[in-house]
Formats: structure tokens, C-alpha cells, sequence
């Protein structure tokens, strides 16, 4: 990897990945709401910020998302479902890594390798949940999923040697997942970072459309 792009770099896992890149002798540049007003539920300031970008970039990642919007918690039960969480979700879990995809796409060479990548969760697997519970930020993430395994559909007929993935990054301590942490492992963004870092180094266009964690583990969908 030459240069990277990296949309939600303000965030605890985008910062620690850009810092990481840098390390790594990766030109970074990295877009974000609170430093550039960037926001990804607005297609018109999607266009306008990676509009003003030239390219290419051989790594394009978006590390957008949130697991509580507006203090709205993950749903223990299906009796506390409110439908504007539930668009909220969707607006910035899905939507917005949507739009990334859709404008970014044009600042990745069409006949060199790349990796475009999108923060995902593994508790977006249909196939993994046995637990319940976490209606809106699940499939929110389950939705996200299927844009990013279409998208590589569609992009594999231009750019044939695009890895175009969903990355599940395992359970970072971060101001997100603070009230959540004590149920699951965790590890530094800094740790974090360095092994989604080895994921995008090892990721080529057969792995294209893939759901794959911090381990280079593939993940049901």
C-alpha cells in the first residue's frame, strides 16, 4: 500500500488505523465530521468531500458507525424497538458506507490492486446469532454487509483486481463500546489497528465480497 483514505479518521479506530498506516509508510489522508464536516448520512457532502479528492488510493477504509446514536442502546428485546433508532442505525451503519462506496469508487485504480473496506460487526451474521437481542445496530450491520458483497459484484467487472470486504475488528475499547465491555474481550484501538492493518496486507481479489474478522477469519453471513 502507497496511499490510503480513511473515512471516519477522527474516530477511535480510524485514528489508531491512520496512525498505523503512517507507521507502516502509508500516505494517509483521512476525512472525518469533526475535522472536515464530512457526514456520510448526507449524499450531497459525500460527493462534495471525496469530489475534491484526486487519487488513486490503493486502500480506501471506512470506519464510520456507532453503536449508540443519541443514546439509544442496543435493544434487549424486540418491546423497546423505536423506528427513528432504527433509521438512525440505518442512515449511519448502512447508508453511509454506502454512499462512501458508491463516490469513492472512482479514486481506486481499475488495473492495480486496491482494498476498499468497511467497518462491519460480527454481531451483523445472521448465521452467528444465537444470542438475540440488538435489533436495529444488527441489521443495520447485516445491511451494510450486503451492500459491501454487492458492491464487489459490480466493482469486479471494473477494477478486477479490487478486494472490496466487510472487517469485523473484534471489540474495541473505545468511548462506543465503554458500557459494553465488560461481557467481551477487548483490545487497544492501537491493537486493533495493527491487525486490521495485516488483514488489508493480505487481502487480494479472490477475497473480494468477503466477511472476514481482525484474524483474517471468514465470517457467516
Amino acid at each position: 500500500m502507497e496511499n490510503a483514505l480513511i473515512i471516519g479518521a477522527s474516530g477511535g479506530i480510524g485514528s489508531a488505523v491512520a496512525a498505523e498506516l503512517k507507521d507502516r509508510g502509508v500516505n494517509v489522508t483521512g476525512l472525518s465530521r469533526s475535522g472536515d464536516g464530512l457526514d456520510v448520512t448526507e449524499e450531497s457532502s459525500v460527493e462534495r468531500h471525496l469530489g475534491a479528492l484526486d487519487g488513486p488510493f490503493d486502500l480506501v477504509f471506512c470506519a464510520t458507525g456507532a453503536l449508540e446514536i443519541d443514546g439509544a442502546a442496543p435493544e434487549k428485546t424486540i418491546k423497546r424497538l423505536e423506528p427513528e433508532a432504527m433509521r438512525d442505525q440505518f442512515m449511519l451503519n448502512a447508508v453511509g458506507p454506502a454512499l462512501v462506496l458508491k463516490h469513492a469508487i472512482r479514486l481506486v485504480p481499475r488495473k492495480e490492486a486496491a482494498v476498499m473496506a468497511v467497518l462491519s460487526a460480527r454481531v451483523g451474521s445472521i448465521g452467528d446469532n444465537g444470542i438475540g437481542g440488538w435489533y436495529s445496530y444488527r441489521t443495520a450491520k447485516a445491511a451494510v454487509n450486503q451492500v459491501v458483497h454487492t458492491a464487489a459484484v459490480e466493482f469486479a467487472r471494473s477494477h478486477r483486481h479490487l478486494s472490496c470486504v466487510a472487517l469485523h475488528p473484534g471489540t474495541v475499547e473505545t468511548r462506543f463500546t465503554a458500557d459494553y465491555q465488560d461481557t467481551h474481550p477487548t483490545v487497544t484501538p492501537e491493537r486493533a489497528a495493527a491487525r486490521l492493518c495485516d488483514v488489508f496486507e493480505r487481502l487480494g481479489p479472490e477475497h473480494t465480497g468477503g466477511f472476514y474478522d481482525y484474524a483474517f477469519e471468514e465470517i457467516p453471513w
